[in-house]
């Protein structure tokens, strides 16, 4: 299984320090030249390689860590998504609900990504909660997950849970994944909810 986070922002950076600290290799790409972040990657860990955007998307598992209007720019980087699943971590605070339709935000990515699955999910979380460490006070850090696939939303669960984090499926993206999703100027009820499982 392949990894990639697209955005090397604040996000994409505390997601890539996830993986690092599990010595799990992920590409990390923008639309930039990958020279250009290769010393902010290099700083994480050797197991965050920097890749052209083109190369990053050929991952199973791409994480989208991009501001909202930019999900369609990453979108045209491949014709076809078949077979992968897209990690939605975007939040579309701000974009008035009719520009999407009347659709949760992460319905409105999907479209974009013709044929892949797509996981909402580690998107309510501010970057400074998201960059540490996960094992909290001898629990795990929750992170909210939110699929019409129960099938990728079981995957990336997994992937969590290898990651350190304490996941809990909310449901489909238009019933629990309200609860993660910014709508208009409204942020779900769930974002920026720091909770700690124990088992």
């Amino acid at each position: 299984m392949s990894y990639a986070i697209i955005g090397f922002g604040n996000i994409g950076q505390s997601l890539a320090k996830a993986f690092a600290r599990k010595g799990i290799e992920v590409f990390v790409a923008t639309t930039r030249d990958p020279e250009s972040f290769a010393c902010a990657a290099a700083a994480i860990g050797p197991t965050v390689i920097p890749k052209k955007l083109a190369e990053a998307v050929k991952a199973d598992i791409v994480f989208l860590a991009v501001r909202f209007e930019s999900h369609q720019d990453v979108a045209k980087a491949l014709s076809n998504w078949q077979g992968k699943t897209i990690v939605d971590v975007t939040n579309a605070y701000g974009v008035p609900p009719a520009e999407l339709v009347g659709q949760p935000s992460s319905k409105f990515i999907a479209q974009a990504f013709s044929g892949a699955k797509l996981v909402k999910g580690f998107n309510h979380l501010v970057a400074a909660v998201l960059d540490q460490d996960p094992a909290v006070h001898g629990g795990r850090r929750v992170v909210f997950l939110a699929s019409d696939d129960d099938g990728a939303a079981a995957e990336i669960g997994a992937l969590a849970e290898n990651l350190g984090f304490a996941p809990i499926t909310l449901g489909g993206l238009s019933e629990g994944g309200l609860l993660v999703q910014a709508r208009g100027n409204e942020w779900g009820r769930l974002i920026f909810k720091d909770l700690v499982k124990f088992d």
